[in-house]
């Protein structure tokens, strides 16, 4: 499924007309103008985008920066904030989306999706769970409590403490906490609670805009991650976009792939791309290592 047909940027000299032209830039000097020139001297071709569309390169490449744009043209929900100079409306004013009709109603399902949002994530479950710990140790204290009071019900306002007590002397301490308080939300591992984070946030029929989602995933994590977007776009009419180093996720089905280190900016199969051949050399070197 595809929500967004087409997204580009300013051209350089455009880009170079617009810096000159801000009035923001003639009233004092700043030290960031940031999104101009991240692309200086790489032209950006118009992104025909894909059901699959990843963008790859290195550092400072500008594959964050594409997908802010885009999220932000698109006024899609994202969780955390991103770095911004005041220069970035006024870039975003020269941006061009196409969205097929599609889109209007997939928005409120659209969303951006970037490593900041699984780390909060991951924050909010180790919170919860000190919390239930807590919790825990109130109820074992609570249950020796009951366990070995002695009590006599005198009026029907006694009920409550005549009920706990019965249920603490019918149970083992193990049981009567487990029955009163949930088990513990993290019982998996920062990646497995990772995985589940995107497995939850992504929905049928959506536009989402994922930064480095294999961050926090071991390799067979992110194999398991890319069977599932696979899925998500093939049977649950989802759109992404995808920014990655991960070998795996640039090895996804029909994924059409921006290589933002090239000169200009163009479409790469995946093997050609240069860190894959770094990888292909370490693994070459270490062949009978391998082997053995």
């Amino acid at each position: 499924m595809i929500y967004l047909r087409r997204f580009s940027l300013p051209s350089e000299s455009r880009e170079f007309f617009l810096l000159n032209d801000n009035p923001e830039n003639k009233r004092t000097c700043y030290t960031s103008r940031y999104p101009f020139g991240v692309f200086q001297n790489r032209p950006v071709p118009a992104l025909e985008l894909e059901p699959v569309t990843i963008l790859c390169g290195g550092n400072g490449s500008g594959k964050t920066t594409i997908l802010n744009l885009m999220g932000e043209k698109l006024g899609l929900a994202r969780g955390t904030v991103f770095n911004r100079s005041s220069f970035f409306a006024y870039y975003l004013e020269q941006c061009q989306a196409e969205t097929a009709p599609g889109f209007h109603t997939a928005r409120e399902n659209s969303r951006v999706i970037t490593s900041d949002d699984v780390f909060d994530y991951l924050l909010d479950l180790r919170y919860m769970n000190e919390n239930i710990n807590c919790r825990r140790q109130e109820l074992l204290e609570e249950y020796t409590s009951a366990k070995y009071a002695s009590f006599q019900m005198r009026s029907m306002e006694d009920y409550d403490r005549l009920r706990q007590v019965v249920d603490a002397q019918r149970k083992t301490g193990s049981r009567y906490v487990r029955d009163q308080v949930m088990n513990d939300v993290i019982e998996k591992s920062n990646g497995e609670s990772a995985f589940a984070f995107f497995t939850k946030e992504i929905k049928e029929d959506g536009l989402y805009l994922l930064d480095e989602p294999e961050n926090s995933l071991s390799p067979r994590l992110q194999r398991e991650l890319c069977a599932f977007l696979e899925d998500s776009a093939r049977f649950y009419r989802c759109q992404f976009v995808i920014s990655t180093h991960s070998p795996f996720l640039l090895a996804m089905r029909e994924a059409k792939i921006y290589d933002l280190d090239s000169v200009p900016i163009r479409t790469c199969h995946w093997t050609r791309l240069e860190h894959i051949q770094t990888y292909w050399q370490f693994f070459r070197e270490h062949r009978e290592e391998l082997e053995t």
